[in-house]
């Protein structure tokens, strides 16, 4: 065995080897290499817009939530302002119930008066006619002094 032949034996065969490799072997790795690169590159940018998208969205909800509070202000002060537009109306309406309560109370008692007046008058007629009747000491005809009873009674 000559060493001569056996190097240049490997020679040829790491010259076979690395012309299999180049040509069929290193091109799918470089392409899968860049590949991968890219997709990582792309899957970095997917981030980068996934965070400003998520940083539009946060300041969007806060917007919203902003918007939210302030038109459940506006609704509390505008049920605020309903319940006492409906305090003061029923207050209203309770003062003209009391007012008209005691004006009809008024009136009933006004009628009471004039029936006791009546009444009165026509007691006092019957106590004049009484006294009269012992004065005299004879009995009067209720029926034929009407007249002068009813003048009695207008002058009471």
């Amino acid at each position: 065995m000559n060493l001569n032949a056996t190097l240049f034996a490997q020679m040829i065969v790491f010259f076979i080897l690395w012309w299999v490799v180049a040509r069929f072997v290193w091109p799918p790795l470089v392409k899968a290499l860049d590949e991968r690169a890219t997709k990582v590159a792309e899957g970095l940018a997917a981030a980068e817009r996934g965070k400003a998208d998520l940083a539009s969205a946060s300041k969007h909800a806060e917007q919203e939530l902003a918007s939210a509070r302030q038109e459940g202000i506006q609704r509390v002060a505008e049920a605020e302002k309903r319940a006492q537009m409906s305090a003061e109306e029923i207050r209203t309406n309770a003062q003209a119930e009391a007012a008209r309560i005691i004006s009809q109370a008024k009136q009933d008692a006004d009628q009471q008066v004039t029936r006791a007046r009546e009444i009165l008058r026509a007691e006092v007629a019957i106590l004049a006619v009484r006294g009269a009747e012992q004065i005299l000491r004879r009995e009067v005809d209720a029926k034929s002094h009407a007249a002068l009873l009813d003048q009695l009674k207008a002058e009471l």
